[in-house]
Protein backbone atom coordinates (compact mmCIF):
# COMPACT_ATOMS: atom_id res chain seq x y z
CA UNK A 1 0.00 0.00 0.00
CA UNK A 2 1.31 3.21 -0.65
CA UNK A 3 1.87 5.97 1.58
CA UNK A 4 -0.08 9.61 1.16
CA UNK A 5 1.50 12.35 -0.23
CA UNK A 6 0.69 15.16 1.68
CA UNK A 7 -1.02 18.71 0.54
CA UNK A 8 -0.48 18.22 -2.89
CA UNK A 9 -2.28 19.86 -5.69
CA UNK A 10 -1.75 18.73 -9.38
CA UNK A 11 -2.40 20.16 -13.17
CA UNK A 12 -2.96 17.79 -15.41
CA UNK A 13 -1.88 18.95 -18.79
CA UNK A 14 -4.18 17.78 -21.63
CA UNK A 15 -5.37 20.97 -24.19
CA UNK A 16 -2.99 19.53 -26.87
CA UNK A 17 -4.08 18.80 -30.05
CA UNK A 18 -2.55 15.36 -30.59
CA UNK A 19 -1.16 16.56 -33.56
CA UNK A 20 1.26 13.23 -33.83
CA UNK A 21 -1.67 10.54 -33.54
CA UNK A 22 -3.42 12.00 -36.61
CA UNK A 23 -6.86 10.17 -37.30
CA UNK A 24 -7.22 9.14 -33.52
CA UNK A 25 -7.57 12.99 -32.93
CA UNK A 26 -10.08 13.92 -35.78
CA UNK A 27 -12.77 13.45 -33.59
CA UNK A 28 -11.50 13.21 -30.00
CA UNK A 29 -9.14 14.91 -27.73
CA UNK A 30 -5.81 13.35 -27.22
CA UNK A 31 -7.03 12.80 -23.11
CA UNK A 32 -9.71 10.55 -24.46
CA UNK A 33 -8.18 8.61 -26.10
CA UNK A 34 -8.28 4.66 -25.20
CA UNK A 35 -5.25 2.39 -23.30
CA UNK A 36 -6.06 -0.83 -22.46
CA UNK A 37 -10.06 -0.18 -21.76
CA UNK A 38 -9.76 3.58 -20.18
CA UNK A 39 -9.30 6.99 -21.62
CA UNK A 40 -5.58 8.35 -20.90
CA UNK A 41 -7.47 10.94 -18.65
CA UNK A 42 -8.95 8.38 -16.58
CA UNK A 43 -5.24 6.45 -16.18
CA UNK A 44 -3.71 9.77 -15.38
CA UNK A 45 -6.07 10.80 -12.49
CA UNK A 46 -6.77 7.21 -11.42
CA UNK A 47 -2.67 7.44 -10.77
CA UNK A 48 -3.03 10.34 -8.89
CA UNK A 49 -5.63 9.81 -6.80
CA UNK A 50 -3.49 6.75 -5.34
CA UNK A 51 -0.97 8.78 -4.04
CA UNK A 52 -3.94 10.75 -1.90
CA UNK A 53 -4.69 13.74 -4.50
CA UNK A 54 -7.66 15.07 -4.49
CA UNK A 55 -7.66 18.40 -6.22
CA UNK A 56 -7.02 18.29 -9.61
CA UNK A 57 -7.17 21.21 -12.23
CA UNK A 58 -7.14 19.95 -15.84
CA UNK A 59 -6.96 22.34 -19.06
CA UNK A 60 -8.36 21.97 -22.14
CA UNK A 61 -8.99 23.44 -25.44
CA UNK A 62 -9.05 20.27 -28.54
CA UNK A 63 -12.87 18.93 -28.01
CA UNK A 64 -12.73 20.20 -24.68
CA UNK A 65 -16.40 20.02 -24.34
CA UNK A 66 -15.62 15.78 -24.83
CA UNK A 67 -13.31 16.53 -21.72
CA UNK A 68 -15.89 18.29 -19.34
CA UNK A 69 -18.52 16.07 -20.26
CA UNK A 70 -16.55 12.90 -19.55
CA UNK A 71 -15.77 14.01 -16.49
CA UNK A 72 -19.20 15.02 -15.14
CA UNK A 73 -20.34 11.83 -15.94
CA UNK A 74 -18.17 10.11 -13.81
CA UNK A 75 -18.90 12.36 -11.26
CA UNK A 76 -15.04 13.63 -11.41
CA UNK A 77 -13.95 10.39 -10.39
CA UNK A 78 -14.82 11.26 -6.60
CA UNK A 79 -12.41 14.66 -6.23
CA UNK A 80 -12.41 17.73 -6.60
CA UNK A 81 -11.66 18.24 -10.19
CA UNK A 82 -11.31 22.12 -12.23
CA UNK A 83 -10.89 23.04 -15.72
CA UNK A 84 -8.83 25.14 -16.79
CA UNK A 85 -10.58 26.44 -20.09
CA UNK A 86 -8.40 27.47 -23.23
CA UNK A 87 -11.05 27.96 -26.00
CA UNK A 88 -10.47 31.30 -26.21
CA UNK A 89 -6.38 30.85 -27.27
CA UNK A 90 -4.44 27.44 -26.69
CA UNK A 91 -1.09 28.93 -24.62
CA UNK A 92 1.01 25.96 -24.79
CA UNK A 93 2.59 24.58 -21.54
CA UNK A 94 3.69 27.98 -19.77
CA UNK A 95 0.54 29.95 -20.47
CA UNK A 96 -1.40 27.36 -19.53
CA UNK A 97 0.45 26.74 -16.14
CA UNK A 98 0.04 30.88 -15.95
CA UNK A 99 -4.13 30.56 -16.49
CA UNK A 100 -4.76 27.50 -14.34
CA UNK A 101 -2.98 29.36 -11.78
CA UNK A 102 -6.21 30.54 -10.17
CA UNK A 103 -6.77 27.02 -8.86
CA UNK A 104 -3.64 26.50 -7.87
CA UNK A 105 -2.77 28.98 -5.36
CA UNK A 106 -1.94 27.49 -1.38
CA UNK A 107 0.63 26.55 0.48
CA UNK A 108 1.44 23.48 -0.55
CA UNK A 109 3.36 21.95 -3.58
CA UNK A 110 1.72 21.35 -6.93
CA UNK A 111 2.51 18.57 -9.01
CA UNK A 112 2.59 19.23 -12.72
CA UNK A 113 1.71 15.92 -14.98
CA UNK A 114 1.22 15.12 -18.81
CA UNK A 115 -2.10 13.19 -19.66
CA UNK A 116 -0.29 11.29 -22.40
CA UNK A 117 2.74 10.06 -19.64
CA UNK A 118 1.94 6.43 -18.35
CA UNK A 119 4.19 6.21 -15.46
CA UNK A 120 4.65 4.02 -12.50
CA UNK A 121 6.66 6.38 -11.08
CA UNK A 122 6.24 7.04 -6.95
CA UNK A 123 5.22 10.13 -6.43
CA UNK A 124 5.99 10.05 -2.97
CA UNK A 125 10.10 9.58 -3.39
CA UNK A 126 9.37 12.77 -5.56
CA UNK A 127 7.88 14.72 -3.05
CA UNK A 128 10.27 13.79 -0.19
CA UNK A 129 13.21 14.56 -2.79
CA UNK A 130 11.38 18.16 -3.69
CA UNK A 131 11.40 18.63 -0.12
CA UNK A 132 14.36 17.72 1.15
CA UNK A 133 16.44 19.68 -1.51
CA UNK A 134 14.14 23.25 -0.78
CA UNK A 135 13.32 23.44 -4.60
CA UNK A 136 11.41 26.06 -6.34
CA UNK A 137 10.94 23.44 -8.95
CA UNK A 138 11.54 19.56 -9.44
CA UNK A 139 11.53 18.50 -13.08
CA UNK A 140 11.45 13.99 -13.36
CA UNK A 141 14.18 13.35 -15.97
CA UNK A 142 15.48 9.60 -17.47
CA UNK A 143 18.47 8.98 -19.05
CA UNK A 144 16.95 7.90 -22.35
CA UNK A 145 18.07 8.55 -26.19
CA UNK A 146 16.24 12.14 -27.39
CA UNK A 147 17.55 14.90 -29.58
CA UNK A 148 16.52 17.65 -26.99
CA UNK A 149 17.98 17.49 -23.95
CA UNK A 150 18.19 18.97 -20.14
CA UNK A 151 20.96 20.30 -18.93
CA UNK A 152 21.76 19.56 -15.11
CA UNK A 153 25.28 19.62 -13.29
CA UNK A 154 26.92 17.39 -10.56
CA UNK A 155 24.26 18.77 -7.83
CA UNK A 156 21.59 18.39 -10.53
CA UNK A 157 20.65 22.02 -10.82
CA UNK A 158 19.67 23.16 -13.93
CA UNK A 159 22.40 24.88 -16.35
CA UNK A 160 20.34 24.97 -19.17
CA UNK A 161 19.03 23.16 -22.74
CA UNK A 162 20.95 21.48 -25.59
CA UNK A 163 19.27 20.13 -29.21
CA UNK A 164 22.17 17.90 -29.62
CA UNK A 165 20.79 17.08 -33.57
CA UNK A 166 21.57 20.80 -34.88
CA UNK A 167 24.11 22.03 -31.95
CA UNK A 168 21.24 24.73 -30.42
CA UNK A 169 22.00 26.00 -26.85
CA UNK A 170 20.10 27.99 -24.05
CA UNK A 171 22.33 28.48 -21.40
CA UNK A 172 21.21 29.50 -17.71
CA UNK A 173 24.43 29.09 -15.63
CA UNK A 174 27.54 29.47 -18.06
CA UNK A 175 29.72 28.68 -15.25
CA UNK A 176 28.34 25.16 -15.13
CA UNK A 177 27.07 24.40 -18.42
CA UNK A 178 30.20 23.09 -20.34
CA UNK A 179 30.41 20.27 -17.71
CA UNK A 180 26.42 19.37 -17.27
CA UNK A 181 24.92 16.12 -17.99
CA UNK A 182 22.27 15.61 -20.29
CA UNK A 183 18.81 14.37 -19.53
CA UNK A 184 15.38 13.84 -20.97
CA UNK A 185 12.51 15.43 -19.76
CA UNK A 186 9.36 13.10 -18.83
CA UNK A 187 6.61 14.95 -18.86
CA UNK A 188 6.20 15.00 -14.98
CA UNK A 189 7.05 18.55 -12.32
CA UNK A 190 7.27 19.31 -8.89
CA UNK A 191 6.27 23.61 -8.38
CA UNK A 192 6.48 25.63 -5.34
CA UNK A 193 3.02 27.72 -5.07
CA UNK A 194 5.44 31.01 -4.88
CA UNK A 195 6.50 30.35 -8.53
CA UNK A 196 3.82 31.47 -9.78
CA UNK A 197 3.92 34.67 -8.36
CA UNK A 198 7.42 34.67 -10.32
CA UNK A 199 5.98 33.99 -13.90
CA UNK A 200 6.16 37.51 -15.80
CA UNK A 201 5.80 36.07 -19.44
CA UNK A 202 2.65 36.37 -21.32
CA UNK A 203 0.49 34.78 -23.61
CA UNK A 204 1.07 31.20 -25.17
CA UNK A 205 4.84 29.89 -24.12
CA UNK A 206 6.19 26.51 -23.32
CA UNK A 207 6.89 26.01 -19.29
CA UNK A 208 10.31 25.47 -19.98
CA UNK A 209 11.04 29.27 -21.07
CA UNK A 210 10.37 29.89 -17.77
CA UNK A 211 12.30 27.20 -15.88
CA UNK A 212 15.32 27.96 -18.27
CA UNK A 213 14.99 31.84 -16.79
CA UNK A 214 14.14 31.38 -13.37
CA UNK A 215 17.33 28.53 -12.53
CA UNK A 216 19.42 31.51 -13.42
CA UNK A 217 19.06 32.44 -10.00
CA UNK A 218 16.56 29.78 -8.36
CA UNK A 219 16.68 25.87 -7.04
CA UNK A 220 15.61 23.90 -10.38
CA UNK A 221 16.65 20.57 -9.73
CA UNK A 222 16.27 17.62 -10.98
CA UNK A 223 15.18 14.68 -10.18
CA UNK A 224 16.46 11.17 -11.78
CA UNK A 225 13.44 8.66 -12.41
CA UNK A 226 14.76 5.16 -12.15
CA UNK A 227 11.19 3.40 -12.24
CA UNK A 228 10.73 0.51 -14.61
CA UNK A 229 7.84 2.20 -16.48
CA UNK A 230 7.53 5.24 -18.23
CA UNK A 231 6.39 6.08 -21.86
CA UNK A 232 5.28 8.92 -23.62
CA UNK A 233 1.78 8.25 -26.08
CA UNK A 234 2.42 10.94 -28.50
CA UNK A 235 2.34 8.84 -31.57
CA UNK A 236 0.24 5.29 -32.75
CA UNK A 237 3.63 3.40 -32.32
CA UNK A 238 3.81 4.30 -28.60
CA UNK A 239 -0.29 3.52 -27.99
CA UNK A 240 0.41 0.32 -29.20
CA UNK A 241 3.66 -0.83 -27.32
CA UNK A 242 1.59 0.51 -24.46
CA UNK A 243 -0.98 -1.39 -25.21
CA UNK A 244 1.26 -4.86 -25.40
CA UNK A 245 2.34 -3.98 -21.79
CA UNK A 246 -0.76 -3.65 -20.67
CA UNK A 247 -2.32 -6.88 -22.10
CA UNK A 248 0.65 -8.87 -19.88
Amino acid sequence: MKFKLKLVKALLFAAGLGTRLKEQTLSKPKALIDLAGKPLLRHAIEHLKQFGISDITVNVFHFAEQVISYLEENNSFGINIQISDERDQLLDTGGGLKKASVFLNGTEPILIYNVDVISNLDLNLLLKYHQEQKSLATLVVRARETSRYLMFDSALQMTGWKNFSNGETRISRDESFAESQPFAFSGIHLIQPELLDLITEEGKFPIMDLYLRLAKSNSIKAFIDQSDLWMDLGKPEQLMAAEEIFRK
